[in-house]
């Protein structure tokens, strides 16, 4: 399947990446501070002459991508691998839904639902960080022995301020099917409550833009597609995470967040993407609440 062909690639690349930087650049140097798992391709890395990395693994109630529900009433494992090395950034990331829904008897095609490539480039020039990268979704097929959904590629750029609340503007464009801009404005804050915890609070808001009304086409008040393109302010995502440094580069967070639309056209295309079993599209939901623990490995 077309899944298990990415997936190869996938590897191979990360493997050459990892394998082209020194080995002698792995000496026991003070590591990099843990940073958030996914989405990756948001996060600037500063220019350093060694590798570092990070192993994480995430426990979450529910996978919500971009507003949309990947996952229903199953908890899934996502784990990933990101090394860096002047100024460069490799991530690995999967999805596996441990009871892939459906409201019917047909189940997907494999527990594990996804795996993306992360390849991007940051630097920073006094307060403002910029980058650029590129993304590569593997996805799986939703039913017994059928075709992978098309897989999407995207490029990116992103613009922080190393500021208060960290304000950075990402936008990200999809080449491959699901023709589409997309953009995130994002603000951060972290509280220190003790030397080995923080609270840390974020906020974002997104527009999207689509160029293809057969893969994000307008949907009406009924939440069925129209022969219109999407084109409007889409989800917001306001998380709580409490980050413990529990010993030496192991940190555990406990994390929740609360995903909702930022127009009505967002509120029927989130619906219309919904999983749940409803003869309506229009019944189901158009926010969702979720949140799980993250354990990260730095390096």
């Amino acid at each position: 399947m077309k899944t298990d062909t990415g997936k190869a690639w996938i590897m191979i690349l990360l493997t050459i990446l990892l394998t082209s930087f020194p080995v002698s650049a792995i000496a026991a140097e003070e590591p990099a501070p843990a940073a958030e798992a996914r989405p990756a391709a948001e996060a600037t890395t500063p220019t350093v002459d060694r590798i570092t990395g990070e192993v994480t693994a995430a426990v979450l109630s529910a996978y919500i991508w971009r507003g949309q529900e990947m996952t229903r009433d199953s908890v899934v494992i996502e784990p990933s691998l990101t090394a860096n090395y002047k100024g460069f950034t490799a991530t690995l990331w999967g999805n596996l839904d441990t009871n892939p829904y459906s409201a019917g008897v047909a189940k997907h095609s494999s527990n594990w639902t996804e795996t993306d490539f992360i390849l991007s480039y940051a630097r920073e020039f006094g307060i403002v960080k910029a980058g650029a990268g590129y993304i590569y979704y593997g996805l799986a097929g939703m039913t017994p022995n059928g075709a992978d959904l098309p897989d999407a590629q995207e490029f990116f750029v992103t613009l922080g301020l190393d500021t208060l609340l960290a304000p950075t503007l990402t936008v990200y464009r999809e080449i491959d099917h699901y023709h589409q801009w997309y953009a995130t404005l994002g603000v951060s804050h972290t509280f220190s409550l003790h030397e080995r915890v923080g609270l840390k609070l974020t906020a974002t808001a997104s527009y999207l833009k689509s160029e293809d009304e057969t893969t994000y086409p307008k949907f009406n008040s009924d939440s069925i597609a129209t022969t219109d393109k999407f084109n409007n302010f889409h989800d917001g995502v306001v998380s709580v995470s409490l980050p413990v440094a529990v010993a030496g580069n192991l940190t555990i967070t406990p994390t929740a967040s609360y995903v909702f639309p930022l127009s009505d056209d967002a509120r029927y295309e989130i619906r219309a993407r919904g999983l749940k079993g409803t003869a309506n599209p229009s019944d189901r939901d158009s926010s969702y609440l979720y949140g799980g623990v993250t354990l990260s490995l730095t390096f």
